[in-house]
């Protein structure tokens, strides 16, 4: 099979074309033919050599994947050859992990292409208990920018946040990924949502995702949303950490919450400590949600509620691209590969 390869860390053009052996499946799981495979932030810092620097090469990146059932593994029941299915983009390796109540916090919980080969290939295996059978009726392009963002920010703002009616709610870097994705959950939960954006030429766009007021990511600007919330947000979901986390923070009101889930400006952050306890703010982090809430998000994609962002596509000789689109920061939505 084609694949999509690295041979060594390094900036987008260590990408290369290679025929790999097809997987085959074993008991109690799936051998999927790839029809369109997402592309995250988290593939960037895995190829860069910052989150698994003992990767084991030659590596297929790739958590988000939409494809057809080709073979089941033995003993493998509810899927047949055809379906369209959507696998997990992280899961508990171990079945007896399989209950944990925060699938992320499990020991053996992985995201594919971070350990195991991914999706930028044209076949991949999937546990069957970890792949969802895909909505009808939407391209599987469209359906290939949900899994990672779109579970990532169900749980972001509907169970962490636990956002509700009437709630202001503040997401940081509102065109991303992931940050289209918070926007479109908060206004289907009922939020009031402000957003910011790293570029004029963005705004336009989340504000067709539902976002009543924008800002840019300047110094300063974030002084606007405390004005338009009346005092502070309920919530502000913070995924790009480093120095971003004490803005958010600062953009809450009295006992108000900061959910903080992404690294993109940095590991680490410098709070004024008495801005925190004295008005009794608090912080939670997160990580990528479970079966229910990607099942949740795709209820919503069905209802139209929710709509798919994709910013555009490229074809898997083209890698080199489209990671150069995700590093720079330019992407409006998210960026797919169309396999097959």
């Amino acid at each position: 099979m084609r694949a999509a390869i690295i041979t060594r860390f390094g900036d987008p053009s260590v990408f290369e074309i290679a025929d790999l052996a097809r997987p085959i499946p074993k008991p109690h799981e799936l051998l999927i033919r790839i029809e369109a495979a997402g592309v995250n932030r988290l593939d960037h810092y895995i190829r860069d050599g910052s989150v698994n620097p003992d990767l084991a090469f030659p590596h297929v990146l790739g958590s988000d994947a939409v494809g057809i059932v080709e073979q089941a593994g033995d003993d493998t029941t509810g899927f047949s050859p055809g379906d369209r299915v959507i696998p997990m983009p992280g899961y508990p390796t171990d079945p007896t992990d399989a209950g944990a109540d925060v699938l992320a916090t499990s020991p053996s919980y992985a995201i594919r292409g971070l350990v195991e080969n991914g999706s930028y290939a044209e076949y991949m295996t999937v546990p069957a208990r970890w792949t969802l059978k895909a909505p009808e009726g939407i391209s599987p392009v469209d359906l290939a920018t949900l899994p990672m963002a779109l579970t990532t920010a169900v749980r972001a703002v509907k169970v962490v946040g636990g956002v509700t009616t009437g709630d202001t709610v503040l997401i940081q870097a509102g065109a991303s990924g992931t940050g289209s994705f918070m926007v479109q959950v908060a206004k289907t939960l009922g939020a009031r949502v402000a957003a910011t954006v790293r570029s004029p030429a963005k705004r336009d766009f989340v504000k067709s995702l539902g976002a009543d007021f924008v800002v840019g990511m300047e110094d300063g600007a974030l002084d606007a949303v405390r004005d338009w919330s009346g005092g502070g947000v309920d919530v502000a979901i913070d995924n790009l950490g480093g120095p971003s986390l004490a803005r958010s923070l600062d953009t809450t009101r009295p006992l108000g919450l900061t959910v903080l889930m992404g690294n993109v400006l940095g590991l680490e952050a410098t709070l004024p400590v008495r801005s925190v306890f004295f008005p009794q703010k608090r912080i939670a982090g997160t990580l990528m949600g479970g079966v229910a809430d990607l099942e949740w998000g795709l209820e919503q994609v069905r209802a139209g509620t929710i709509r798919p962002t994709l910013d555009r596509t490229y074809e898997l000789d083209n890698a080199t691209s489209a990671h150069e689109r995700l590093a720079a920061g330019d992407a409006v939505g998210n960026i797919v590969f169309e396999v097959s």
